[in-house]
């Protein structure tokens, strides 16, 4: 098996075979990630990606999940992913599902054709940062894709029959556009109903420019009762029903986990009570990325 450089993988991916098709990210820009800063973004020769799984058989005598890294495998021709899956099928016969990341605009690139297909022939589930519905939030990051488009492509990727697992981050639009954030948030999740919601929350990065920005005093970082009154407001205001929510990921002050709608409500009194002190915050220290 053969890496370049750090390696991410979505938390629930934990015990999956991680296979990079791509390197780094296709857009690589956006001011609160420093994930694949240290890499070029390229694609890989579709042989070396097959000889990787080729490898991987050989070493592992049940592979259950496999995982296509990096940031934006989905950029890959749709013909090199048929490949990809197909090698998978006939080496991995066990394999229950194979997932990756994918920007809205690889999806977007794709026809409704091709994501039929790529779900038919074992694409199970495409992992997609939203980070915000707020078109002032995601412009202020450099995203590079407004709310339209990230909303048409998690809605395409469930027409297709591929699950579609949405990530939202708590705090990206600092104190000042914390409101918009919030709410315009749950609006644009109400409109995909994404089957998987993963709420992270923001975590400054040095040498980011979101970092830069905030050592200039030009962006403040909502604290745990200001992320909370935050994550109150986008639940109050979501219909998203089906969808599974978590909160649980290492960056979050409070785990929250449960099914969209009928779980709201028990969600909402955890974070109340947490509003009023009943609740204890994760300590800054435990938080990681």
């Amino acid at each position: 098996m053969r890496y370049v450089g750090r390696i991410f993988r979505p938390p629930s991916e934990a015990h999956s075979l991680i296979v990079q098709s791509t390197i780094g990210c296709s857009h690589n820009k956006c001011d609160f990630c420093d994930m694949y800063k240290e890499k070029l973004f390229r694609i890989r020769e579709i042989q070396s990606v097959l000889d990787d799984l080729t490898e991987a058989r050989q070493k592992y005598r049940s592979v259950w999940r496999i995982f296509i890294a990096d940031g934006d495998a989905l950029v890959r021709t749709t013909e090199d992913w048929i490949k990809i899956l197909e090698h998978i099928r006939a080496f991995f016969p066990e394999c229950e599902r194979v997932s990756s990341y994918g920007t809205p605009r690889s999806v977007l690139n794709k026809s409704n054709e091709d994501l039929e297909l790529l779900h038919s022939l074992g694409l199970y589930m495409i992992y997609m940062g939203l980070e915000s519905g707020s078109d002032a939030v995601l412009e202020s990051i450099n995203k590079g894709e407004t709310v339209d488009e990230i909303v048409d492509a998690g809605i395409k990727i469930k027409e297709s029959g591929i699950k579609a697992s949405v990530t939202v981050i708590s705090g990206l639009g600092g104190t000042g556009l914390w409101e918009d954030h919030a709410i315009k948030t749950s609006k644009a999740l109400s409109l995909i109903k994404p089957d998987y919601i993963g709420l992270l929350t923001l975590m400054l990065v040095e040498g980011t420019p979101l970092y830069e920005r905030n050592a200039r005093g030009e962006f403040e970082v909502p604290n745990p009762m200001e992320i909370a009154a935050e994550t109150l407001l986008m639940l109050s205001n979501i219909d998203s029903e089906g969808s599974v929510f978590r909160s649980n990921h290492a960056s979050n002050y409070l785990s929250l986990g449960g099914t969209l709608n009928k779980d709201i409500e028990t969600m909402k009194t955890v974070l109340k009570e947490a509003l009023e002190g009943k609740v204890v915050y994760k300590n800054e220290w435990l938080r990681g990325l």
